[in-house]
């Protein structure tokens, strides 16, 4: 029997109990107007040009830092995380350079679909219990989740700029329920990143201008899955072997040790996907791409910028058994996925070796960004 009230309260605590019934790791409620602060921490990320590539955060800035306008009707949004709590070391990844680097997020189902799958459930609750009206999101709409989130007490942005929470850690996924129920708020998270920098300190390209600051230009995971064109041969080195993502600042979270790695199957890592063989990847076609990654995020790249990232980490790598598979892409149809090849060459061949392939696969003038690429290589010392 459906059981109604009006007490907010009450309304609250039930709702925390469905959530939980329905696979979410913590619930808080905020109000629309709780993030003041954000829309200038957007302008200033934007106006520096930390945004890179990521153009949709200059646009509709205006509901981004000001969640009322977005939906004027809404009087509480609910912040909902779930863990994905990974059950390896993502670091120790690193260690194998003949196998691709996945993020933990990514080697797994889409969380896009599970969660909204499970704000969706929780959101017809919701509206069959009370007379309301809702909106879910999950990363897809101009919603400022993580500034939200810390609002609604669930967590807070550390020093990485991503959410820490103390059940969890680094590794959650978050989502959003703007309802016209008005609720009874909850206090802020407190930040408890205290004097520790480790995230800071880890990272391979110094993506931190300072402690709760992203460059995301320097960031390997915004090179490797947000940027569109080549990548920046100052990063290449650094990027080792990560082909999607980088787990590094989380990974070192003091807070992940009370983390319990997630037991949800509809999120569980997917075999082979953590480090699959380079060699594998740099041999697959546009379907073999799209089955083996299919229904993950790392589909969404695309198989150009794909390779181009696992090219790059077939030239960090110093496996001479890749010389073949490389070379083959010298031939590729995209010119992204070409110049990658090229650098990749110069990092794997010899001189001599690769001064025969430079002179007899020369590309012709118009492809500009390959003949970038030639460019860089000085036969006499390899290239940077």
């Amino acid at each position: 029997m459906t059981i109604s009230t009006s007490d907010p309260h009450a309304i609250a605590a039930a709702l925390r109990r469905r959530a939980g019934e329905e696979g979410f790791s913590a619930v808080g409620i905020t109000r629309p107007d709780a993030i003041p602060e954000a829309a200038d921490r957007l302008k200033t990320f934007v106006e520096a040009g930390r945004h890179g590539d990521m153009h949709w955060l200059e646009e509709r800035m205006g509901w981004r830092g000001d969640p009322a306008a977005l939906w004027p009707a809404a009087r509480s949004v609910i912040m909902l995380t779930t863990s994905y709590a990974p059950s390896h070391d993502p670091l120790s990844l690193l260690e194998r350079p003949d196998r691709g680097a996945v993020s933990a997020y990514a080697a797994r189902r889409d969380y896009h679909d599970v969660v909204k799958k499970r704000l969706k459930s929780l959101g017809r609750w919701l509206v069959a219990e009370h007379d309301c009206e809702i909106k879910v999101f999950v990363d897809t709409a101009p919603v400022m989740e993580k500034p939200l989130a810390a609002a609604a007490g669930v967590g807070w942005q550390g020093k990485h700029t991503n959410m820490v929470s103390r059940s969890d850690g680094s590794w959650t996924y978050l989502g959003a329920i703007f309802t016209t129920l008005d609720l009874p708020a909850d206090e802020p998270g407190a930040d408890r990143c205290g004097s520790c920098r480790r995230c800071q300190d880890i990272c391979p390209t110094d993506a931190f201008p300072a402690p709760y600051q992203l460059d995301a230009t320097r960031c390997i995971a915004y090179l490797t899955v947000e940027h569109q064109g080549p990548i920046p041969v100052e990063f290449r080195a650094a990027m080792g072997n990560r082909i999607f993502g980088c787990d590094d600042c989380l990974a070192v979270c003091p807070w992940n040790k009370f983390a319990e790695a997630s037991r949800d199957q509809r999120l569980a890592v997917r075999e082979g996907l953590l480090d699959p063989p380079l060699e594998e990847l740099l041999e697959l076609d546009d379907a073999g791409f799209r089955t083996l990654f299919a229904q993950t995020p790392v589909k969404r790249l695309g198989l150009a910028r794909f390779l181009r990232n696992v090219l790059i980490a077939a030239g960090n790598s110093n496996e001479i058994k890749l010389l073949r598979s490389v070379s083959e892409k010298l031939d590729d149809s995209a010119p992204l996925v070409r110049g990658a090849a090229v650098w990749a060459l110069g990092r794997l061949a010899d001189a001599g070796r690769f001064a025969v392939e430079r002179d007899a696969r020369l590309p012709d003038e118009t492809d500009e960004d390959v003949r970038r690429e030639w460019g860089r290589f000085e036969p006499l010392s390899g290239s940077d």
